[in-house]
């Protein structure tokens, strides 16, 4: 199917559709929400760190529908085998031969629950699909759907068990977010809505048409960007490589990422340049994941959120005009 595609205004009223639809049946903070969206408008996958029963798996399946995706959930455990996750042949022996039978990595959203879990096998095939959109299955390789966006989730309490992740998977995952615990009038609304519904879980309306997804998904690649700001891009990504908190800075596809995702907010907010806000609004998520701090830093429980607002605070910032020439 082949759309037209909208303009910077039509997509970000598009988004702010999609938002509204998610909220009308989870209880988060809009800002999240917005962080989930622009890695899907960025083309990149989503890694949420939070306590059980914030609602992850509920968010992530509200906004698969939202966007008219097809949804599918994996629940990583320390057993879990590749072929679990891909999908293997199987041997018909009326017909006297294989057949695949997909596993449930073959959908538009996969929630990777759980994810450091998985034993490092496992993470690695996951890996192969988030960076190349195929899965390789006793030497065949097998397309993914397009869309296709991993929203992987992990507890920060508990490590027992656990494989963490390592710094090329993490790095994969164009932004990091926490939804958090609501505000009260938030967690009271929660209940208002359970004792006014018969479903222990609510439901959301489909906003996008086939296609659509993929068509926003151009819209960023028109956003103009003036050359001091990709000056600025570079200058914050390199400053992180300079703190003497960190070990291991932004790499050069992180600076990419945050250029994808920046422009990726802007469309979010209707317009077609972009502007040192944007880069700010997405800095944290974009790039704290992709720190690796010095043991000094990790003993002394340095934020990495605090090392990315310092960065952004000692460089400068470009004034732009608030619209490209014509």
């Amino acid at each position: 199917m082949t759309t037209d595609t909208p303009s910077a205004s039509e997509a970000g009223e598009r988004c702010e559709a999609v938002l509204d639809a998610i909220e009308g049946a989870v209880i988060v903070r809009r800002e999240f929400l917005e962080t989930v969206l622009v890695g899907v408008l960025a083309r990149g996958h989503v890694l949420l760190e939070d306590v059980p029963g914030t609602g992850k798996t509920l968010t992530a399946q509200s906004v698969s529908t939202a966007l008219g995706l097809s949804f599918s959930r994996i629940q990583f455990t320390p057993d879990l085998l590749p072929a679990d996750i891909t999908g293997t042949n199987v041997f018909h022996e009326n017909e006297g031969d294989f057949e695949f039978q997909p596993g449930p990595i073959f959908a538009n959203v996969v929630l990777a629950d759980e994810i450091n879990r998985a034993p490092p096998k496992t993470q690695a095939a996951l890996l192969e699909a988030m960076a190349e959109g195929q899965v390789t299955v006793e030497g065949e390789t097998r397309e993914l759907p397009d869309p296709f966006i991993v929203i992987a989730t992990q507890n920060p309490v508990e490590s027992e068990g656990t494989f963490p992740l390592p710094e090329a998977q993490v790095d994969r995952f164009a932004v990091k977010d926490s939804m958090g615990y609501p505000e009260r009038d938030g967690e009271i609304e929660l209940l208002r809505r359970r004792a006014g519904r018969t479903e222990q879980v609510p439901s959301v309306e489909r906003v996008l048409d086939d296609g659509m997804v993929e068509t926003l998904q151009h819209v960023p690649e028109d956003v103009h960007a003036d050359p001091d700001l990709l000056d600025y891009v570079a200058d914050v990504t390199r400053a992180t490589r300079e703190d003497r908190r960190v070990e291991v800075g932004v790499s050069p596809r992180g600076t990419q990422r945050l250029f994808e995702i920046s422009r990726a907010h802007a469309t979010l907010r209707s317009r077609e340049f972009l502007t040192p806000d944007d880069v700010k609004a997405v800095a944290e998520q974009a790039l704290a994941h992709r720190l690796v701090l010095t043991p000094e830093a990790q003993v002394d429980g340095v934020d990495k959120a605090v090392v990315i607002a310092d960065v952004l605070d000692s460089v400068e910032v470009p004034t732009v005009e608030t619209a490209p020439e014509a």
